[in-house]
């Protein structure tokens, strides 16, 4: 999962990056409203934990702004503790959750998580896509109710395809969401990690639709 971490203060964003890192998500942080601004408008994240006292631009307008140009990913909003106007403000722009500063990480973990799966259309951290099972708070991955060990990186990539269980993911954007831009993406590294989930899983899980992508067996 992609995640947006709009924070101006250095050590809260290295705190976020460490704290989602860990959890399974891909962190991109920006430290300006102006950038998040730009960067939540052309880009595609599955979450945003955002910030309101930016520089350059207010959290609030960009949100605001975001949610204008039809951007509809899940924010979860960071305000200044006992500033109620803030929040009121916040949820009545369009954000999804937010949160008080000072707060404790494993609880933001806990809220990105839910929101996630809520945006997947998910209601419990156990989800089922047919034979396949992933507890998202435990980031555990079962077939038929056996429990199989997968590393963080197959486990990122089997949340990312039940996550858009809807479509056909195409590789170029599995590998942009697995490695990032600036790691190499060659089609040879994610056959990889496809090749060596389908040892652990067995046939017929990850199905590949020739010439569109990849998806989840029952998805769609």
């Amino acid at each position: 999962m992609r995640v947006l971490a709009v924070e101006d203060d250095p050590t809260i964003a290295g705190d976020l990056a460490r704290a989602l890192g860990a959890a399974g998500f891909r962190v991109e942080i920006c430290a300006d409203g102006e950038e998040a601004w730009f960067l939540g408008d052309t880009e595609d994240f599955d979450l945003v934990v955002l910030d309101l006292g930016l520089p350059k631009l207010d959290g609030l307008s960009v949100l605001k702004n975001w949610r204008a140009n039809g951007r509809d990913m899940p924010v979860l909003v960071l305000t200044a503790r006992g500033a109620w106007q803030e929040r009121v403000e916040g949820i009545e722009a369009g954000a999804d959750d937010y949160l008080p500063k000072p707060f404790r990480m494993e609880e933001l973990v806990a809220r990105a998580r839910a929101l996630v799966r809520r945006a997947a259309g998910g209601a419990t951290a156990r989800v089922e896509i047919g034979a396949l099972t992933l507890d998202t708070n435990r980031m555990t991955v079962a077939v038929r109710d056996v429990a199989v060990e997968v590393t963080a990186l197959e486990y990122r990539l089997l949340s990312y395809l039940f996550h858009h269980r809807d479509r056909v993911v195409a590789p170029t954007e599995l590998l942009e969401h697995l490695y990032g831009d600036e790691d190499a993406r060659e089609a040879n590294a994610l056959e990889a990690v496809i090749a060596r989930l389908r040892r652990k899983l067995g046939p017929g899980v990850i199905v590949t639709r020739r010439g569109f992508g990849y998806c989840l067996d029952g998805a769609g």
